[in-house]
């Protein structure tokens, strides 16, 4: 298994906002991405892109134990977020970590990730 770092993270002027971008999972190598402190963050949504190939898809997971175990995270009407096609999705639940896994797919699969973050900022205006 492959641990993707992010190729970029991008914030904004006063750090309220960050995105990471991660590029080329895979499922020859059963792809995930490098976890991301996801606890301190108010809204999260996560972005799928690329080729999914023959019956490729992609989970976006969480653990609450440091990232010995991860389970599929859901999306603000209960559905687990777990993509066949491009598309994004808003993150319900607030976990220590947070990563990418790729669960399926074949030698054509290229997937990249982008996850957007905001924190909870009451002096912005």
């Amino acid at each position: 298994m492959a641990v993707r770092q992010p190729t970029s993270k991008t914030t904004s002027g006063d750090g309220s906002v960050i995105i990471w971008k991660f590029e080329g999972l895979t499922k020859t190598t059963d792809d995930t991405t490098e976890p991301i402190p996801w606890a301190e963050w108010a809204d999260r949504s996560v972005q799928f892109l690329g080729t999914f190939g023959a019956g490729g898809t992609i989970v976006w997971e969480g653990s609450n134990d440091g990232g010995t175990t991860y389970f599929t995270l859901r999306d603000p009407f209960g559905n687990t977020i777990s993509e066949t096609g491009a598309g994004g999705e808003a993150v319900s639940e607030i976990t220590g970590l947070a990563r990418a896994r790729v669960t399926a797919g074949d030698v054509t699969t290229d997937l990249d990730v982008y996850v957007l973050c905001r924190r909870q900022n009451p002096m912005r205006t």
